[in-house]
């Protein structure tokens, strides 16, 4: 059996009920599903394109120096970026590295993430669809190295 226009382009056809129907996007709207995270840790930072780059630059340098006093210092964070916030932890964790008085290192990791979608019709005629598709990610650790 060959694929549907939509099966191509990612989508699910098929409905909660049983019948495939033709997608018409006038007829949808998009609901975007919050990808599933990682257990969230004290020294985990998600990074977002949203929140100013300054800030979110100045609170991974907070908890690499540990404050004011220099207390609860952190030896190593995690920075994660989603999609187009890739490119922000990439320049976050580089900024880190540059900017650091002592020696800090960094190692990254990519992985793919799949994404849910939901297209809800706008009349009562259609069933609800989901889309399937996959955004990449990146895990960034950043430490500091003992010197032996």
């Amino acid at each position: 059996m060959g694929r549907t226009q939509e099966q191509e382009q990612g989508f699910l056809v098929e409905p909660r009920g049983a019948v495939e129907t033709e997608l018409d996007p006038v007829e949808y709207t998009l609901r975007t599903r919050l990808p599933h995270r990682r257990p969230r840790r004290p020294d985990d930072i998600y990074v977002n394109t949203k929140t100013d780059f300054k800030a979110q630059l100045a609170r991974c340098q907070l908890l690499l120096d540990g404050g004011a006093r220099g207390q609860n210092a952190r030896t190593e964070i995690y920075i994660h970026g989603l999609g187009l916030a890739i490119n922000r932890a990439i320049s976050i964790a580089l900024q880190l590295h540059a900017g650091s008085f002592g020696p800090l290192k960094v190692a990254a990791s990519t992985s793919t993430v799949e994404l849910a979608d939901e297209l809800e019709p706008e009349t009562d005629t259609r069933e609800p669809l989901t889309r399937i598709r996959s955004n990449s990610a990146i895990h960034t650790r950043v430490f500091r190295v003992t010197p032996r």
